[in-house]
């Protein structure tokens, strides 16, 4: 029997962010524009707050659809169409938040479409494609900030020292002091490995990539 992992559903989270936010307790779209406000679903309008802080737990990207290059389905075109059809005078900026693997950076998973109402607002026009792995928020924890990365990497030396076989490092017969300069020397081990990491393949935060169109 296959044991099947349940998915993240990147519109629900946004939901949930959206809840917790205070940005979104008064919407403030640009009232100057000719909406119609009973083609408009509410759960569907999000803060570009919102999908920053959605782009940064799960390492995702925020581009212009022009850079986009994964499959879009005819349905995606579809609810487009609908959308600025009933709402005319909207300036047509189409954005998508996707993993950055589905852009075509300069140097399929869960897609969703947005269109801009202005005031930093966006519309949820499609979602489609498979849901995020349950474990990625997990995964890309360590890589939202140098502040989560510094803690990560504390923690990741304290487990493999305390896997090391006892007396493998000796010092003066003192236990704590052993230990200590065990952590001390596997720290600076896996510091240097994510330093390496980080200038060889010109990783960075997640907070800083969001929505930049180049490669890291």
């Amino acid at each position: 029997m296959d044991l099947k992992m349940p998915g993240t559903d990147l519109h629900a989270e946004l939901l949930k962010t959206k809840k917790r936010s205070k940005i979104n307790q008064d919407i403030n779209v640009d009232l100057s524009l000719d909406y119609k406000l009973d083609k408009i679903n509410s759960d569907r309008i999000f803060h570009i707050s919102d999908i920053k802080k959605i782009c940064i737990d799960y390492r995702l990207r925020f581009l212009d659809f022009e850079l986009f290059k994964g499959k879009v389905p005819d349905e995606a075109y579809k609810n487009l169409k609908s959308f600025y059809s009933d709402h005319k005078e909207i300036k047509r900026e189409i954005k998508m938040m996707a993993p950055s693997s589905l852009f075509q950076l300069e140097n399929y998973d869960d897609p969703l479409m947005f269109a801009s109402l202005g005031n930093d607002y966006f519309y949820l026009i499609h979602k489609w494609g498979n849901d995020l792995s349950f474990f990625r928020k997990v995964m890309m924890w360590p890589f939202k900030s140098l502040y989560n990365i510094i803690i990560f990497m504390c923690f990741i030396s304290l487990f493999l020292t305390l896997i090391i076989p006892k007396d493998l490092f000796q010092y003066e017969n003192n236990p704590g002091a052993e230990f200590f300069i065990t952590y001390l020397f596997v720290l600076k081990s896996v510091i240097a490995i994510f330093i390496y990491y980080g200038f060889a393949l010109g990783k960075n935060f997640n907070e800083y990539i969001w929505n930049r169109k180049f490669y890291n």
